[in-house]
Formats: structure tokens, sequence, C-alpha cells
């Protein structure tokens, strides 16, 4: 039977102070700009719950960030254009590291392989879902082949991580409301499937669904 699946609500920082108590099991924060992450040192002392930081700005807010942090956080998103910055300070703070590669099981066993080789072991694996405009079952299926394959692979049996989500607030069809709302649902209802570990939520109502789910 496959392990429940943690469930991350993510936000922009600026909405995250009345939302600090959602039933959630991982509170998911955007930030975006260097002046954000004075918000973020203001609200630490007050978020009780397992958190993850997303640093919307290509990792060049990272190391700000972690400066700023007083515990271990999930933190992302790290690319091959920035891991070589990143990963030495996510070791010292013993943070746990996401690592994006486009949607290749060779290029996420290679950026696994790159920065455990540099002393990295809490990582996280985001195929990125971003090819949901080309049709949904090519990401899934890459998920699918990486949880078979890690099985008999040290490098490739990480978590995965999969902010679908996102991916489908950018579709036409999301223009509606309604459909928006159905369309998160039913993807991240599949990733799950796919063999998602951490699933990004974007909405209480799709969050809320999923806890019947998984």
């Amino acid at each position: 039977m496959k392990d429940k699946a943690k469930l991350i609500l993510e936000m922009p920082i600026t909405e995250a102070e009345n939302n600090l108590n959602a039933d959630c099991d991982i509170l998911g924060l955007r930030i975006a700009k260097y002046e954000e992450v004075q918000i973020l040192k203001g609200l630490l002392p007050h978020i009780k719950k397992p958190l993850m930081i997303r640093d919307t700005a290509e990792g060049k807010i990272l190391p700000d960030i972690i400066k700023t942090l007083d515990r271990e956080c999930i933190l992302g998103i790290v690319t091959e254009n920035n891991y070589k910055t990143i990963v030495p300070l996510a070791i010292d703070g013993n943070h746990t590291i996401i690592i994006r590669t486009p949607i290749d099981i060779n290029l996420a066993k290679e950026m696994n392989i790159l920065t455990t080789d540099m002393g990295l072991e809490k990582i996280i694996t985001d195929t990125d879902i971003g090819g949901i405009g080309y049709g949904f079952e090519y990401g899934y299926s890459t998920i699918e082949k990486i949880k078979t394959e890690g099985q008999n692979d040290k490098y490739l049996n990480k978590p995965i991580i999969s902010f679908v989500a996102e991916e489908t607030s950018k579709t036409k069809e999301a223009k509606d409301k309604n459909m928006a709302g159905f369309l998160e649902i039913t993807s991240i209802s599949a990733v799950y499937a796919g063999g998602a570990d951490y699933i990004v939520c974007n909405s209480q109502k799709a969050l809320q669904t999923m806890r019947r789910i998984v």
C-alpha cells in the first residue's frame, strides 16, 4: 500500500499571516523579493508547522533566506544553475533541498549525483511537471518511472515533489474558477497515484479534498 503523501499548502509570503494554522502537513511560502525576507523573519516565531520556502527569483534570494532561518526547512528551487552556491549553505543548516530538472530521468539522476558528491543527503526530487501543457501523461510517466527505477538505484531513490497545481493554473481552461479547482484536484490526485511523496496545493479546497484521498 502506498504511503501517505505530505500535503503542502503553498502561498505568497504576503498572504501567510492569516494561514499559519491551515490544515496542511507542511506550510509552503513563496518569496519573490529581497524585502520579503524581513516578513519571513517576523513570521518565524509564529509558525509551528514544518516549513517549505520557495524562492521564485531563480534562487537568488535563497542565501539570504537561509541566513534568516532558525530551524531546518525544505528549500527550493535548486537547479544546475545555482546548486554550487546553495548546496553548501543548505548542508550547514541541515536543510532539505528541492532539486529541479527538466522532465527526464537521466537529468534527475545526474543532479542527484552531483549534489550528493558535495555532501548533500536530504534531497527531494522535482521532475518539473511543466510539460503539462503538452500532455499530462509525459510528466506523470516520468514520476512513475523514477519511482520504479529508484527501487534499485540509490540516486533515484529520493522523495518526489510535484508543483502540478501551479502548472494547471497557467492553462487557459483555468481562467474559469470552477474549472481551475477541478483541474487542480484531478491533477494532484494523478501525481499522487504516480508516486509523488510531496504534493503542493494552491487552494484550501484542493487540500481538503486531498485529505480524503491520501
